[in-house]
């Protein structure tokens, strides 16, 4: 009986014990197992494939693009470069690209090209038909024994030797009745050295342009290539390259302007050289006509005294 009592109870036990276990099993069937993260991990993590995916045949196709976009840009570039550099890197073609700063300075160096090989021509000119004039005139007057004499040998020719026997003459009428000899040679010769002076003047004149273009004339070339190779600088820092093709024309055109300074300046130094000489020799002709005026003065001068002189004594003796 007892044992039919406690078999009766531990059944009773089991049937609630299994009624209150079943439910929380079914929960734990129900609900995820602790696994299962680990098992969705993929599965979240496969749409990131997903999405992927297409960025992949981007990426594929991205090299491809990248290989295509150089060919616009250097054929680009080509044109650029073609625009940039002249195709013909003549003189004329680098001036007329030229900045506007440096053909100035290019017009200013061959105007003053111009204004050295014109000073050249007629200063040519102009000493050398001095100088035969001169040499001519002392030929004539070289027999002459007064200025009367020589004035009447030169007739109406207009040199500087007419101008000192003038000027002689002049002087020995204003000194008319005067005694003294010395003060008038004296005179005289202050006269004759204002006309030297007056005539060194006048055949000098426009040597002293051309000294100064001689002087000036290659640092106005390297003003003009300074400026010249500061905007090729520039050109560079906007280009962002360093490619001879792009920086060759401009520092060519700024070497041009160096190059025309030396051709203004080396001519002007050697001219302004050679007629220096030549205007030294011509000065020296001149002196010798003021020597000659000079002599028949004095010998006019001497004749005076010794024909006073003489009609003093035929009264004496009268």
């Amino acid at each position: 009986m007892f044992r039919t009592s406690l078999r009766t109870i531990s059944l009773a036990v089991t049937l609630t014990v299994l009624s209150l276990v079943s439910p929380a099993i079914a929960q734990q069937s129900s609900a995820p197992h602790p696994t299962a993260p680990s098992a969705q991990t993929p599965a979240l993590s496969a749409p990131a494939t997903t999405v992927q995916a297409p960025s992949s045949p981007s990426g594929a196709s991205g090299p491809s693009s990248t290989e295509a976009a150089p060919s616009p840009a250097g054929d680009a570039g080509a044109n650029l470069l073609e625009q940039a550099s002249p195709h013909d890197l003549s003189p004329w073609s680098m001036f007329m690209s030229a900045d506007i700063v440096v053909k100035l300075v290019m017009i200013g160096l061959a105007f003053a090209s111009l204004v050295t090989w014109t000073i050249c021509i007629a200063k040519m000119v102009e000493l050398s038909l001095a100088r035969r004039k001169l040499g001519a005139a002392l030929t004539e007057i070289s027999e002459s024994r007064s200025l009367a004499e020589a004035q009447m040998a030169l007739g109406d020719k207009n040199s500087v030797l007419a101008s000192l026997l003038a000027s002689a003459m002049h002087e020995a009428r204003l000194s008319a009745g005067i005694s003294s000899d010395a003060g008038i040679k004296e005179r005289a010769a202050s006269n004759f050295a204002e006309i030297v002076r007056a005539e060194s003047r006048r055949i000098r004149l426009g040597m002293g342009l051309l000294a100064t273009i001689g002087a000036t004339s290659p640092f106005v070339g390297l003003f003009g290539t300074v400026w010249g190779i500061m905007n090729s600088f520039i050109g560079i820092s906007k280009s962002q390259t360093t490619n001879l093709a792009v920086v060759a024309p401009g520092i060519a055109e700024a070497l041009l302007a160096t190059a025309l300074g030396l051709v203004a300046a080396i001519p002007a130094v050697i001219i302004y050289n050679h007629f220096a000489r030549v205007t030294k020799g011509y000065v020296e002709l001149v002196s010798r006509a003021s020597g000659s005026a000079g002599r028949l003065l004095s010998r006019d001068l001497d004749r005076t005294h010794v024909g006073s002189i003489g009609g003093a004594r035929s009264r004496a003796a009268e």
